[in-house]
């Protein structure tokens, strides 16, 4: 049986995954939908985060990590690569040892967030900067977004290079808004192009699920 374990990205918590579940589960599978922690924390406690729930999990395991989380599940993956058979990147960031969310991201980007921040936390943007555009969604996802920690998009990534042994699948959404289907290439993963915004299992949930399917299916 397969289990998903699904790690949420900036900003965003288990919440963000809450419609996908349910197809999943119809299909028979199981899911792990960790909290990354809040506070003052940076991307190596977000890790262990996923550590705890990679060992509460049984069975053939995909790992699933959106946004900044593709930079969590791969390390964690890496400290545990007996315990993932699947890592699955949607629009995630990622890049080889010692790579961070600011080396990844274009020099803009890095100057807008760092301004944003007060040094500690970065605010969360409005939900059009996840492709949110419908009224509706949007004012469900605003009181829902919380300030992420600046830390965890300086901490570089810790790898040895068990991760890269794990067969991975980077799927980018359509149009794109950074290079995601690239950094999946640059892996050596399976890259695939589907359409839909930045937070597309908020949006188009039975679509992530069957993606997601597909990816299990031997």
């Amino acid at each position: 049986m397969t289990t998903f374990v699904l790690v949420h990205g900036a900003w965003h918590g288990p919440w963000a995954w809450e419609k996908v579940t349910p197809f999943l589960h119809r299909t028979g599978a199981r899911t792990i939908v960790p909290q990354l922690r809040e506070g003052d924390v940076g991307l190596r406690e977000h890790v262990d985060d996923v550590i705890t729930a990679l060992d509460t999990a049984s069975g053939e395991v995909v790992l699933v990590g959106h946004s900044y989380a593709g930079l969590v599940v791969r390390e964690a993956a890496d400290a545990h690569p007996d315990k993932v058979a699947h890592v699955v990147l949607v629009d995630g960031w990622a890049g080889p040892d010692g790579s961070s969310l600011f080396t990844l991201a274009p020099d803009f980007f890095v100057e807008v967030v760092r301004a944003w921040s007060d040094g500690t936390y970065i605010p969360a943007p409005p939900p059009d900067a996840f492709g949110i555009t419908d009224p509706d969604e949007a004012a469900l996802l605003v009181p829902r977004l919380r300030p992420q920690p600046l830390r965890t998009f300086t901490d570089a990534t810790r790898l040895t290079g068990a991760v890269d042994r794990i067969p991975g699948t980077a799927v980018y959404c359509r149009p794109q808004t950074y290079p995601f289907d690239r950094f999946g290439k640059e892996l050596g993963y399976r890259t695939l192009g589907t359409d839909g915004p930045h937070d597309l299992m908020v949006t188009h949930p039975e679509q992530v699920a069957r993606l997601l399917l597909d990816v299990a299916e031997p």
